[in-house]
């Protein structure tokens, strides 16, 4: 048996000893009167089955398998036995064979499966104006996407130039899938083409950065509220006007890590609250995850998908019509369609190679 399968399957035994323990607590009448700790344990039974009974049904397979195999084996079975041993075994390894590669892909994919909400950051780097009408083209490009997959997109900052350029947006992107794909997206994103406000004719070179974090729950991180300072001030609009009179403007800091979060997008004080708290709490949990990533063993920093804002990920050649992303070496040169949205190859290219990464590390 391979060292993957061997890895694999040894992490399936874990996980299905874990749901059994979990089922365990859930029978427990002092865990049942535990709001808390009946969701968190609900909710990580929830996200465990889908695994567990796959894994139970390999294992129901393995039995029968063996038992057909040692009727084969036995001297004594009579021909009609043992010709129908033969055709349960190769039906039985067929099925083995398919199930298994399924649990892999389920298992080393099943965490970002399970995240259905995700925080998007877009801001220019380098690149000036131009820079700013390039991260106004990812904002589209990902909405058109998002469209495209039936997500529910949310926006919860926009800030324009007057140019028609993007100093920041901020965006909520709701549904099945949406950072199995868009998770991949976070990091440096570099564009080659003659800007709009070029006169001659030359190719640029500008960035944007992109940030994507999994919306995290009360559940995950828990903000203690003696670690937020807060400061509220009045909103102010473009050109030094006031949005409105009210202070309704919200400045979140989180002294523990230094995090700082402002939300004026809204004339609501109480609306501009909920949100920046969603968008600090996401923060926190990629902080947190962060740490705990870089705790682990060298060979995972391999993998892609990290978001490192400071790693330049892709390019973005106009001229060319060329797509390429430097973590994969891939280059496609459909980037007119990509930028209308259609990214279903790229992303698809760059989950098979996480795939194995991941396959490869467990």
């Amino acid at each position: 048996m391979a060292d993957t399968t061997i890895a694999v399957l040894n992490k399936l035994a874990e996980l299905d000893s874990r749901c059994v323990d979990i089922e365990r607590q859930l029978s427990d009448p002092a865990v049942a009167s535990d709001v808390s700790k009946l969701v968190s344990l609900t909710k990580e039974q929830g996200k465990l089955m889908p695994l567990v009974s796959r894994y139970r049904q390999y294992k129901k397979n393995a039995a029968q398998l063996d038992e057909a195999h040692a009727i084969l084996a036995d001297p004594q079975q009579d021909a009609e036995m043992r010709e129908l041993a033969e055709a349960e075994v190769e039906t039985l390894a067929a099925q083995q064979a398919t199930v298994l590669e399924d649990i892999k892909n389920a298992l080393v994919m099943a965490d970002d499966a399970a995240i259905d909400s995700v925080i998007m950051e877009i801001r220019p780097g380098t690149g000036g104006d131009e820079a700013s009408l390039f991260a106004r083209d990812l904002y589209e490009m990902y909405t058109r996407y998002a469209d495209k997959q039936g997500w529910k997109t949310e926006v919860m900052d926009f800030a324009p130039t007057e140019m028609g350029g993007i100093r920041e947006v901020i965006m909520n992107i709701k549904g099945a899938g949406v950072w199995a794909k868009l998770g991949y997206e976070g990091g440096g994103h570099r564009v080659q083409r003659v800007p709009e406000t070029e006169s001659q004719g030359r190719v640029h070179t500008s960035a944007a950065t992109v940030a994507v974090l999994p919306e995290a729950e009360e559940v995950d991180v828990e903000i203690n509220p003696d670690d937020v300072i807060e400061n509220v001030s009045c909103a102010g609009g473009p050109g030094g006007q006031n949005v409105n009179k009210v202070a309704s403007a919200i400045r979140l800091e989180h002294v523990p890590t230094g995090i700082v979060v402002s939300m004026r997008d809204e004339r609501s004080q109480h609306k501009n609250r909920a949100k920046a708290y969603r968008i600090l709490r996401s923060r926190l949990y990629e902080h947190y995850q962060a740490k705990a990533h870089a705790e682990r063993s060298s060979a995972r920093k391999t993998m892609i998908g990290s978001g490192d804002r400071s790693q330049r990920i892709r390019t973005y050649n106009f001229p060319q019509n060329r797509l390429t992303d430097h973590r994969i070496n891939l280059s496609l040169y459909s980037l007119d369609k990509i930028i209308m949205g259609e990214l279903d190859e790229l992303v698809g290219a760059l989950q098979d190679y996480d795939k194995q990464q991941r396959l490869q590390n467990l």
